[in-house]
C-alpha cells in the first residue's frame, strides 16, 4: 500500500494525465532522497519535474524512467550557475510580439480535466459549435480556478476548516429545494422577458436583487462571470444575498500547473527558466524600459511636436527605450465612411510619422515600434480581435523603421518570462452602460477586477470572433496588462498582475507610461 509520499507523487503526475509504474515511482523517490527534499517542498519539486517531463517531444502518458532520467540530468546541468551566467543575455532574441490570430487554441476538456489543443482550421466566420465552445471555455477555465481556491478546495489532511469550505452548486441542483441557500458560478444574462439571470453549463435561473444592499468589488455587467449566493424561492428565483467576482489565480500558480502548455505559440518555459530569467532581468537589464502611448491622434496639430519632444528628451538623457508601443486611435474622428481626401490625409499622417521616427537613427537602430489599432482606425475587420493597420497606409513606416511591428488588437508582448497584454478599447463606457443589478460607485481601476477575459460582455454588446476568443482570455494571468482606454489614468497591481492605463497622449500634457520589466512596475509621465 503506498505511503503518503508516494500518494503525493501519484497525485501530482495524475494532474498532468500521467500514470506511474513501479519503476518510475521508485526512480522519483530516489531523486527526492538524493536531494534531501523536505516534505514541505516535495509537491513544488514534483510539479517542476512533471511539467518538464511533459515538455519532452517523446513524452508518453505512462511515465518512463529513461525520459525522467534525461529531465533530471538537464536540471542538474542547469543548476551550474557559472555555466548559465556565462551566456550573454540578448533582449532582442527574447522579445516577441504575439499576433492574436496566431495564438494556438486550447479548449478546456471537462473529461480530462485539462487543456486540449485544437488542431482544426480556424476561420473568421466561425461556426455554431465554436460560438458555444468559446462561452463554455470562459466558464470552465474560471471554474477550475475557483475549485482550486483555498476557500473551495478541501485539504488532503484532516482539518477543522473543512466545515468552513464553500461548495459550488449547479443550477440543476436548485430544482425542488426551495428555502435552501446556494452558491452558483455562472454568466450574468437577460432572459427573453428582460429579467436578469445567471446561466451555467446546466441551466439558467432568474435573480432577485431586492434583498441585496451592495455588490462586491468590481463591475457586474451582462456577459461577465460572477459568484452569486442566495436563497432559492418557491417562485423559482434566486434571492441574492451576495454577489462577487470569482477569486483570481496568481500567474505563478497557473504556471506551476500548466507551464508545459504553450499558450502563446512561442515555446513553453520551465519554472526554473522563469526564475533564472527574473534574476537576470533584475540584475542585467535594470535600466531597460518600454514606452506605452494611447490615442496618438496623428491628425491633431500637437501630436507630431509632442512625439518630437519625447524623442529629443530620450536622446538628450541617453534614455533609449527598448520598445515604444503606439496605440490608436491614430485619428481623432472616424473616417470609415469618409471621402477620398480623408483617406489620403490618414495615409499622409502615417508618412509624416515615419519621417519623424527615421530622423532619429539612434532610436530606430535599437528600439522596437509596435502599432496597435484603435476602434476608429481602418483595419481588416471591426470586431475583436482586430487585424493590424492596413499595409496600404503604413508602407513608408515599414520601409523607414526597421523594427516596426504592426500588431493586432489585442496583442501580447513576450519578453523572457514576462507576458504583457496590450488592449486598446473604450471598454469602461461599454461596461458602465451594461451594468446589471445594483450599480456601485464606479472607479476607473474597477476594470482590473475583470481578470479572466478582456471583454466581460455579451456578443451582442461587444462582438468577438468565436474561433479567436481565446486571444482575449487572461489565463494564465499575464505579468502586466495595458488597458489603453480614454477613461482616467490609473495603475494598480492586482494578484501579482500590474494593470495600467497610459491615458490620452494629446491634450497639452503629452501623457504616457513607461514600464520597467526589472521591477514589473510602470510610471506615469
Amino acid at each position: 500500500m503506498p505511503d503518503d509520499r508516494q500518494r503525493t507523487i501519484i497525485k501530482v503526475f495524475r494532474k498532468y494525465s500521467n500514470s506511474l509504474g513501479p519503476d518510475a515511482l521508485d526512480f522519483i523517490e530516489q531523486i527526492l532522497d538524493e536531494n534531501g527534499i523536505s516534505d514541505e517542498d516535495i509537491e513544488i519539486s514534483l510539479e517542476t519535474l512533471a511539467k518538464e517531463y511533459n515538455k519532452q517531444d517523446d513524452a508518453t502518458m505512462k511515465v518512463t524512467v529513461d525520459i525522467l532520467r534525461r529531465v533530471y540530468e538537464s536540471f542538474q546541468e542547469q543548476d551550474n550557475p557559472d555555466e548559465f551566467q556565462a551566456e550573454t543575455i540578448d533582449p532582442d532574441s527574447h522579445l516577441y510580439v504575439i499576433d492574436a490570430f496566431e495564438m494556438p487554441l486550447w479548449h478546456w476538456s471537462v473529461e480530462r480535466g485539462t487543456f486540449e489543443r485544437f488542431n482544426g482550421q480556424m476561420t473568421i466566420s466561425g461556426s455554431p459549435e465554436s460560438r458555444v465552445l468559446a462561452v463554455r471555455d470562459r466558464l470552465h477555465v474560471i471554474k477550475q480556478c475557483v475549485l482550486r481556491n483555498e476557500h473551495f478546495a478541501p485539504s488532503t489532511l484532516p482539518s477543522r476548516d473543512r466545515d468552513k469550505l464553500v461548495t459550488l452548486k449547479s443550477t440543476k441542483q436548485l430544482l425542488g429545494r426551495a428555502g435552501e441557500r446556494f452558491l452558483i458560478l455562472g454568466m450574468l444574462t437577460h432572459s427573453k422577458e428582460g429579467k436578469v439571470c445567471i446561466e451555467d453549463a446546466d441551466g439558467v435561473v432568474e435573480l432577485d436583487f431586492s434583498k441585496l444592499d451592495a455588490p462586491g468589488d468590481g463591475l457586474f455587467t451582462e456577459g461577465c462571470l460572477a459568484l452569486v449566493e442566495g436563497e432559492y424561492t418557491e417562485e423559482a428565483t434566486l434571492e441574492i444575498i451576495a454577489i462577487g467576482q470569482p477569486p483570481c489565480e496568481p500567474r505563478s500558480t497557473a504556471r506551476s500547473i500548466y507551464g508545459h502548455i504553450d499558450f502563446l505559440g512561442k515555446g513553453a518555459t520551465s519554472l526554473l527558466e522563469d526564475a533564472q530569467f527574473s534574476v537576470r532581468i533584475r540584475d542585467e537589464l535594470s535600466e531597460l524600459h518600454f514606452f506605452f502611448l494611447s490615442d496618438v491622434w496623428l491628425d491633431h496639430p500637437q501630436t507630431i511636436p509632442g512625439l518630437q519632444k519625447m524623442f529629443d528628451n530620450c536622446i538628450e538623457n541617453s534614455f533609449i527605450p527598448k520598445v515604444i508601443t503606439l496605440c490608436g486611435n491614430f485619428t481623432s474622428r472616424s473616417i470609415a465612411h469618409g471621402n477620398s481626401r480623408d483617406i489620403q490625409r490618414y495615409q499622409e499622417n502615417f508618412d509624416a510619422l515615419a519621417d519623424l521616427i527615421a530622423s532619429y537613427p539612434t532610436i530606430t537602430r535599437t528600439t522596437h515600434f509596435i502599432f496597435v489599432p484603435g476602434p476608429l482606425d481602418i483595419t481588416g475587420n471591426s470586431v475583436l480581435p482586430r487585424r493590424p493597420l492596413l499595409s496600404t497606409f503604413v508602407s513608408r513606416l515599414k520601409a523607414k523603421v526597421p523594427k516596426a511591428h504592426f500588431a493586432t488588437n489585442p496583442c501580447r508582448i513576450k519578453f523572457f518570462n514576462q507576458e504583457i497584454v496590450v488592449f486598446r478599447e473604450d471598454l469602461m463606457s461599454k461596461m458602465l452602460r451594461n451594468i446589471v443589478g445594483v450599480k456601485p460607485n464606479v472607479r476607473s481601476d474597477d476594470l482590473k477586477r475583470f481578470v479572466n477575459h478582456l471583454t466581460p460582455l455579451t456578443n451582442g454588446v461587444q462582438p468577438t470572433l468565436s474561433d479567436f476568443d481565446h486571444s482575449l482570455r487572461l489565463y494564465p494571468l499575464p505579468t502586466a496588462i495595458v488597458l489603453a482606454d480614454k477613461y482616467d489614468r490609473y495603475k494598480i497591481t492586482y494578484t501579482g498582475c500590474h494593470v495600467f492605463n497610459p491615458g490620452t497622449f494629446v491634450g497639452g500634457s503629452y501623457t504616457f507610461s513607461t514600464y520597467k520589466p526589472s521591477e514589473i512596475n510602470s510610471e506615469e509621465w
